[in-house]
């Protein structure tokens, strides 16, 4: 691999962080259009304990928004694995940690957790940007909160 390369990889790698880092605070913040943006138009969505899987942009936000409405949540990323896999492909795995707390509502108890485990994710460069193409949300544990 010449420099050239090299430093392109590096580029997209730091690209591909800035990316996760914007999904993570459009998450938190609730912008919805800042979360739909990191995502590929057929984007697909995983998170097997909660019985969550969805194909496209429009249907990740609108699933996550509805999930969300009303909901304080803190995620964290840690210690990316990035790999460059083609020229307009990477595929990465984020440690994670996220603090989720449903408020009460009528007929439930409010409900809150901590939870570490891992996104597996798959990159792709659409329209020149940088965009999760697959996300699979992993939980190793959850601890819950009073």
């Amino acid at each position: 691999m010449d420099e050239r390369e090299l430093l392109q990889r590096l580029v997209d790698i730091e690209e591909i962080k800035r990316l996760k880092a914007r999904y993570f605070r459009a998450l938190d913040t609730k912008d919805w259009d800042m979360f739909g943006q990191v995502f590929a138009i057929d984007a697909h969505m995983e998170v097997p304990e909660g019985g969550l899987s969805v194909d496209g942009r429009e249907a990740v936000v609108q699933s996550v928004s509805s999930a969300l409405d009303g909901v304080t949540t803190v995620h964290h990323g840690h210690m990316p694995e990035i790999e460059i896999t083609g020229p307009g492909t990477a595929r990465g795995i984020w440690a994670m940690f996220d603090y989720v707390d449903f408020p009460a509502v009528e007929g439930r108890d409010r409900f809150a957790f901590q939870g570490y485990g891992h996104y597996t994710e798959d990159y792709i460069r659409e329209d020149g940007t940088w965009r999760i193409a697959r996300l699979e949300l992993s939980r190793l544990r959850v601890d819950p909160l009073t």
